[in-house]
């Protein structure tokens, strides 16, 4: 299973996110630019000591990552779509793409995978946008290795 985060801005968020990486055999992918340094403090106080078990990969931009893993399975994860991330059969190696926090995944990513972007359903409400980050990845993802029948867990 693969976690992609493309161009993250909040240190504690991915270090959340890393974490959860860790404990469930995930990859990590990280689209930059980032908004903070893998060095800050809270992101790895968020991490706690989880950051030298994590299986990281980080990609110049969002080709490069679609060069490396071309004819891969992605899923993005984001509020502009009809589907639900509960629609999805997962695979056990797709890739789970989450936008940045501030403006989700750009245009271009839509206009080119309009098949592939999924939602987590929320209540209609204009100051309720979204979810946090790191809890919209742990949504999704455990629902992708609940199919999978979690490998390699207990």
């Amino acid at each position: 299973m693969n976690i992609v985060l493309f161009e993250p801005e909040i240190p504690q968020n991915t270090g959340n996110i890393a974490r959860t990486c860790v404990v469930t055999n995930t990859r990590l992918h990280i689209i930059q630019p980032m908004g903070f340094s893998l060095s800050e403090k809270q992101l790895k106080r968020a991490g706690l000591d989880y950051w030298e078990l994590l299986d990281l990969e980080i990609h110049e931009d969002f080709q490069a990552f679609e060069d490396k893993y071309q004819g891969g399975k992605f899923y993005f994860l984001t509020t502009k779509s009809e589907k639900k991330y509960s629609d999805i059969t997962f695979d056990k190696n797709c890739f789970l793409i989450f936008g940045k926090e501030s403006a989700g995944l750009p245009a271009t990513v839509h206009e080119k995978y309009p098949e592939n972007r999924f939602r987590i359903p929320m209540i209609d409400h204009p100051k309720a946008r979204s979810l946090n980050l790191a809890n919209s990845v742990n949504i999704v993802l455990y629902e992708a290795l609940r199919q999978n029948d979690f490998p390699d867990m207990l």
